[in-house]
């Protein structure tokens, strides 16, 4: 393990105690951002903490983070943050949400965490050493995505049906009509399970990319192929397919003619 995965996993252990002692507070604050999402004291304050642990341990890298602005944008080595991934599960109680960790080096991600302590749950990847997760019971095993090869026999997951009309909600509803199993897991959670192989396609049309930095290199260290919509990279397209590789051009394709 790499001492910026191992830094990594221990700030996500410190997020997810200040994360968790906010979670279902009765006298949480919660603002409304310009962009119309909201954002509560705890998602700032888990970013602020992040920030100050990767300033105290990498003083030459950059961070970028949902809740405030950019630290050192020129460094060629980047923290990408998402405090909450999934806040309006956490203001409502919805145990779906997440910490975001990645570091991103030239442009590609390479290390990644997702710890969604409400579901007693946490996976992590960097490059060249696989993608594992933390299982309920502490039990740490590898993961691996699905042999799903045919459209008719996956299972796809996504958040909703709000963005999709860039690409025509028609190619939402062809990925439907097209799979055998559809459901809305949402989030960070969509694309895990494709990591874990319990689920073959994820999408969302609307991204950024501290929603995603950290997805990429656990799925793709578990086998599974992470692209934009369009096929094209992930990290300058705004948007996220993720599969487990076989039926990835299958649903590039579907999109693309609906």
């Amino acid at each position: 393990m790499s001492l910026e995965l191992d830094i990594a996993l221990e700030m996500a252990n410190t997020v997810d105690v200040l994360t968790m002692s906010r979670y279902r507070a009765l006298d949480l604050h919660i603002e409304t951002k310009p962009d119309r999402t909201p954002v509560t004291e705890a998602d700032r304050a888990a970013e602020l903490m992040l920030r100050e642990m990767i300033s105290d341990r990498f003083p030459e890298d950059g961070i970028l983070g949902e809740e405030f602005d950019d630290l050192n944008p020129e460094a060629k080595r980047q923290w990408i943050l998402d405090p909450i991934d999934g806040t309006r599960n956490y203001l409502r109680g919805v145990p779906v949400w997440a910490t975001l960790i990645a570091l991103v080096d030239q442009g590609q991600p390479m290390v990644g965490v997702v710890s969604a302590p409400a579901l007693a749950r946490r996976w992590w990847a960097e490059t060249g050493h696989g993608a594992f997760t933390q299982d309920v019971d502490g039990s740490v095993r590898q993961i691996r995505v699905s042999g799903i090869s045919n459209l008719s026999d996956a299972s796809f997951s996504f958040s909703d049906p709000f963005g999709w009309d860039k690409y025509g909600l028609s190619s939402l509803t062809a990925i439907q009509n097209s799979v055998e199993r559809v459901r809305a897991y949402g989030d960070f959670w969509s694309h895990m399970m494709v990591a874990e192989g319990v689920v073959d396609i994820a999408a969302e049309p609307e991204l950024s990319p501290w929603d995603q930095a950290a997805l990429i290199p656990i799925v793709r260290e578990a086998g599974g192929t992470v692209t934009g919509l369009d096929g094209h990279d992930v990290m300058e397209s705004g948007s996220s397919l993720t599969t487990n590789g076989l039926l990835h051009q299958a649903v590039v394709d579907l999109i693309a003619r609906s």
